[in-house]
């Protein structure tokens, strides 16, 4: 079997109403609503997709399959994916490819193989469990009471447990981390994401009332440039630490956090920040030699997959953007997210799944 075609077709995926942000100083849901799809066929008549949906998402994919990916995988085995895999990092080395873009190819050939198999993608990975709780990611609202209304409305509908993204400013933030810690008793698991928005000395005072406050975990207070920066941080305060969600490098990069004693939670892995599926296994699979968790970041339907298939994650992570929550699609009224059984990766028809894409794809020129 041998790819024969590879397609970016351009999509429009509806923004999220009503728009949400992050922390001060950054945005949240795009204003457009830009989309992408990479398709992969094979002189066998079976295919792989995997979606693109980010700002930019058509033009950067449209020039990537044109100038790069066609001329890289045309002729190519599509079930040889370790060695494409390795293949997109040596062109990463030129071409310093965007990040999400990374994991682009192996997703839509992960998929490829599912459909060959006709199992789901997570089956074909081995597949570890058929169900796992879902905590709600917050977005970032305006007050300490919207948040403590969302965490409430959460629990109500099942959600086992809250993570909060807050407003970036370190005493504010703990002083709503230890509101919501009173709020829901000692039993609900809680967690905070930085996004990023702090230097060592806040990153430390936050992370001194999460302790108190017993937070399950501590996620990114830091931008991940310096390894150094959060091994000082995790010698400093008791709350355990969540690491590696954003840096580059995949598995490779992961390891630095892990030798350097700054993951005392464990790392994150994820399909669309850490080199496809193909690299958050080797993240998941580095994390359990450690003992550590592999805790996988996003919602998106390959992350469904991924959460399936790997024993070291704890939770599927279901992003919760307004004061009027509404369960996610894939979380039932007990907190459980099921496994998929369609084969493949199953992205919805929408988003150009099977052989004939919906007419809102409009294919690129």
């Amino acid at each position: 079997m041998k790819i024969t075609h590879v397609e970016s077709h351009r999509i429009h995926v509806p923004p999220t109403e009503p728009p949400f942000h992050w922390r001060d100083g950054l945005s949240g849901s795009p204003a457009t609503g830009d989309g992408a799809v990479l398709r992969i066929g094979t002189d066998a008549g079976v295919e792989g997709v995997a979606l693109f949906a980010r700002p930019g998402a058509g033009v950067m994919l449209d020039d990537l399959v044109d100038r790069v990916f066609r001329d890289e995988l045309v002729g190519q085995d599509p079930l040889r994916r370790e060695w494409i895999w390795h293949r997109m990092w040596e062109l990463d080395r030129i071409q310093e490819l965007p990040l999400p873009t990374l994991g682009l190819v192996d997703i839509a050939l992960w998929d490829l193989a599912g459909r060959l198999y006709d199992q789901p993608v997570w089956q074909v990975l081995g597949g570890y469990r058929d169900k796992i709780p879902a905590y709600a990611s917050t977005s970032t609202f305006d007050s300490t009471s919207e948040f403590l209304d969302v965490a409430d409305q959460c629990l109500k509908l099942g959600y086992r447990g809250v993570k909060l993204h807050a407003w970036g400013d370190a005493r504010r933030d703990a002083a709503l981390c230890v509101a919501l810690r009173e709020h829901v008793g000692p039993d609900v698991p809680l967690m905070y994401d930085g996004s990023a928005g702090f230097d060592l000395p806040d990153a430390v005072y936050l992370g001194s009332a999460l302790s108190e406050a017993d937070y399950l975990w501590y996620e990114e207070p830091m931008r991940e440039f310096s390894v150094t920066a959060y091994r000082q941080l995790a010698r400093l305060v008791r709350v355990p630490l969540l690491v590696a969600e954003t840096s580059d490098g995949s598995h490779m990069n992961s390891g630095d956090f892990i030798a350097a004693g700054a993951a005392t939670f464990g790392v994150r892995t994820g399909t669309t920040l850490r080199g496809g599926i193909t690299g958050a296994m080797r993240i998941a699979h580095l994390a359990d030699a450690y003992r550590l968790r592999a805790e996988v970041h996003g919602s998106d339907i390959p992350n469904h997959h991924l959460c399936m298939a790997i024993p070291n994650t704890t939770y599927y992570e279901s992003l919760v953007t307004s004061t009027s929550v509404r369960r996610e699609r894939h979380v039932d009224a007990e907190g459980l997210v099921h496994a998929p059984t369609s084969p493949g990766i199953a992205l919805p028809a929408e988003f150009g799944y099977g052989a004939t894409l919906s007419p809102y794809v409009e294919r690129a020129a």
